[in-house]
């Protein structure tokens, strides 16, 4: 278990229309650690959810955390409540800061971000730009008039490392990136985050230009996942039990019919908060939280919307 922090909402306004940015300061004694670029926190809503919301400040600003979050249309009830529920003076409590999505040394760093994934790479930018690195900022959007921070990164201290894509404005990112990829240092590491179909692309571009996995780095926020599928049989060994998955139910659902409760949060297989060991049987991986590689060793599982290939998958629970 994470270390949880009291925090008071001190600052709260709307960016963008449908963005809160939100300021957390602690409500006790207790100091709020460091953060790094890249890194998130577990948000515990007033309506009982958690859910991982990205840090978006100047990492140099100590003793609070700052988060942008979009009110999202789809919202399974985290997004909605963090929108409508957390207002100025309001005490909640948060994770420390864990980061999945880290910077990386490199020659250049190209930073994408889609909507509402530009708040981890503010971050990285302010970062960069304190160790004199090598990088640019891309926001891709409808329009400035429905995107948040677009004062702060064109008026500031970032401004002349961003690039805005508007589509309103008449910009098209891919007519840019698909030219400008050619010219890049070929040591460049990509990061971006954003809507599934627009990291995608950007991931597939890179790819295309032959850049490694290893120089291109994602964090996914929202992800469609498909988790039905055949039944199977799932063996929770230290709790003794043997219990049958069935089609519609994921593995969460079906460990807690019989009284075994998963640490969760996302159930989109984006945190790896529900991470479980495996013991005997195959996977079928459906997250976008481990790797290729960590896929194939077939050693972990998250049960929050992964199956099993095998009809027995047995787990260290």
């Amino acid at each position: 278990m994470s270390t949880l922090y009291e925090v008071v909402v001190k600052k709260r306004h709307v960016q963008g229309q449908n963005v809160a940015v939100l300021e957390f300061e602690s409500a006790n004694a207790q100091i709020l650690p460091k953060i790094e670029a890249g890194s998130h926190i577990d948000v515990h809503l007033p309506n009982g959810m958690v859910r991982q919301y990205s840090i978006c400040q100047d990492p140099r600003h100590e003793g609070v955390f700052r988060l942008g979050i979009l009110k999202d249309p789809e919202s399974r009830g985290g997004s909605e409540s963090a929108f409508n529920d957390l207002q100025d003076g309001m005490h909640i409590q948060v994770s420390e800061p864990k980061n999945l999505f880290p910077l990386v040394p490199a020659a250049h760093s190209v930073l994408i971000g889609g909507g509402i994934g530009i708040t981890p790479l503010i971050t990285m930018a302010y970062q960069l730009l304190a160790d004199g690195a090598s990088f640019e900022l891309h926001y891709c959007g409808s329009s400035p008039e429905r995107a948040a921070f677009v004062e702060e990164l064109a008026q500031g201290e970032l401004a002349p490392f961003t690039v805005f894509h508007f589509k309103s404005q008449g910009a098209s990112h891919r007519e840019f990136f698909e030219s400008a990829v050619k010219d890049l240092n070929p040591a460049s590491h990509f990061y971006t985050c954003g809507p599934v179909g627009f990291m995608d692309w950007v991931i597939n571009l890179a790819h295309s230009q032959n850049f490694p996995d290893a120089q291109i780095h994602k964090e996914y926020f929202n992800v469609e996942v498909e988790t039905s599928g055949n039944e199977f049989e799932v063996v929770a060994e230290r709790s003794g039990k043997t219990i049958k998955v069935a089609a519609e139910e994921t593995i969460l659902q079906a460990l807690a019919r019989e009284g075994i409760n998963i640490e969760m949060s996302c159930e989109q297989g984006v945190c790896g908060t529900c991470m479980c060991d495996v013991i005997e049987g195959e996977p079928d991986h459906r997250d976008v939280y481990f790797t290729d590689e960590e896929k194939a060793s077939n050693e972990q599982i998250l049960v929050c919307c992964s199956r099993a290939k095998s009809a027995r998958l047995v787990l260290d629970i």
